[in-house]
């Protein structure tokens, strides 16, 4: 397991979730409610047509019609009603629910789609956004788009760059205090995903209790791939205070995480070995 420094306090920075060029730039730009949340697209490539920016939201809103859960007509919502049977369901829905079970087992049982429905139904919904957006991405790139970044309520898919030697800087928000930022990553290529109970409360336990995580406040995992970095995300808080030298075992990914001190600070950043070569400021 990896190392985890630390500093003594968060800093105060401007409450910014991924920092724009300083000067107008080519490219597409838009934002739409989509699964619950703001999901907006930022082209940086002047060839790439509208057209595509166009097909990636047409591809997700779909993805909202097919796993909704608030969709009482949604292929989830009938598999969790048990409606629909698992070997019935669409190819895309077999494919997360695949890939939910890989994330199973990678985490011990920390996400688990079962753990928390009484019924022990598969409500795969806690991976859909990150292999969604993922997805929306690769439309982009098919298109040409070799400079992008998608960013869906805060889990983000990064390609190339904000400006010409500029790379995209990620704020990661201050769970307590909401216009701040705990720190700032720069990011060329690749996924940041951040898990934390601060905005819609103890929505994530740990499985095998029961009961929400002590001891921490939020934990973001960066790599490859949005659709992992979400799950193992999730997964990591849930484990709590654990759970960051958990993700410091991974493979191409690294982590940070805030930490609930019992001395009251809540401020303190920790992270994995590997983390320090993502700040913005080194």
């Amino acid at each position: 397991m990896a190392s985890m420094p630390q500093n003594d306090h968060l800093p105060e920075a401007r409450p910014t979730t991924v920092s724009q060029a300083s000067s107008p730039l080519p490219g597409l730009q838009r934002v739409e409610q989509i699964m619950g949340t703001a999901i907006g697209l930022d082209i940086r490539d002047a060839s790439v047509p509208p057209a595509a920016l166009e097909s990636a939201f047409e591809y997700l809103r779909g993805v909202d019609a097919r796993f909704s859960t608030y969709k009482p007509e949604s292929e989830v919502s009938r598999l969790i009603l048990g409606d629909l049977d698992e070997e019935a369901a669409s190819p895309e829905l077999r494919e997360v629910l695949a890939l939910c079970e890989e994330a199973r087992v990678t985490t011990e049982g920390y996400f688990d789609i079962r753990a928390h429905r009484p019924d022990k139904r598969p409500d795969p919904t806690g991976l859909v956004k990150g292999w969604s957006l993922e997805n929306a991405g690769r439309i982009l790139e098919a298109a040409g788009a070799r400079n992008f970044c998608i960013n869906g309520g805060g889990d983000i898919v990064i390609r190339g760059e904000a400006a010409t030697g500029q790379a995209w800087r990620v704020g990661i928000r201050h769970p307590l205090i909401a216009d701040k930022l705990a720190t700032v990553l720069a990011v060329r290529d690749g996924a940041v995903a951040t898990s934390g109970g601060y905005e819609r409360g103890d929505h994530i336990r740990d499985p095998f209790t029961g009961r929400a995580p002590a001891g921490i406040l939020s934990v973001t995992v960066v790599g490859p791939s949005l659709t992992l970095a979400d799950a193992y995300a999730t997964a990591a808080f849930a484990m709590g205070p654990t759970g960051l030298a958990w993700v410091g075992g991974l493979a191409g990914y690294e982590g940070c995480s805030v930490t609930a001190d019992p001395d009251g600070s809540n401020a303190r950043l920790v992270w994995t070995a590997g983390f320090e070569s993502w700040f913005g400021d080194r």
